[in-house]
């Protein structure tokens, strides 16, 4: 069944219903899978490690360790940038959700019933607000926290990099126009 705007907010709703059952005290995964055909590591968070450091640890820093072995030049303050990364939660803590982690209109459809369906997962267990998508209907049974808005170009930035690992220089002008808002939000 192709994707109908109206049925957006079934999807939206269900993923929120998933999230809110899947809890985990850890971020991570059993595994390591793809995010496409990139490999990703879903190294258990260590004793005392935020959400953030390990998204640091097991997304960006891999991803960006690829992009320059690719011929992406990160700006300066990148480094740095990745250390103050906390700057964008404030004191929000996000809980471990079981989360699709490649979720895109590509891999979302409906089933002959019309219920939503999701597949080519990169699954693992971390910020609801990165698996969430775009769907509406999600905040009704699940509400967003207040800040949900200043992480959105951080989580954006994993799949940049990831489509400029995987389909090259088209993708150079975003990753780095993402580096270099990230880097003001975080060291100014």
């Amino acid at each position: 069944m192709p994707y109908q705007k109206e049925e957006g907010p079934l999807r939206g709703a269900k993923l929120a219903e998933l999230h809110l059952s899947t809890r985990e005290k850890r971020f991570g995964f059993d595994r390591d899978n793809y995010i496409g055909t990139t490999p990703q590591t879903n190294d258990w968070s260590r004793e005392g490690e935020s959400w953030s450091q390990w998204f640091v640890r097991c997304r960006l820093a891999p991803q960006l360790k690829l992009a320059e072995e690719n011929g992406l030049k990160p700006t300066e303050g990148t480094a740095t940038m990745l250390e103050h990364i906390d700057v964008l939660f404030g004191d929000y803590m996000p809980e471990a959700s079981l989360v699709h982690g490649d979720l895109w209109g590509g891999n979302a459809s409906f089933d002959r019933h019309g219920r939503p369906v999701l597949y080519d997962p990169a699954a693992y267990y971390g910020d609801r607000e990165f698996g969430r998508g775009f769907y509406s209907g999600y905040s009704e049974v699940y509400p967003l926290d207040a800040g949900h808005s200043d992480r959105v170009t951080l989580y954006n930035l994993y799949h940049i990099l990831n489509h400029y690992n995987l389909f090259g220089a088209g993708y150079a002008s975003m990753a780095m126009q993402s580096l270099e808002e990230l880097c003001r939000e975080c060291l100014s």
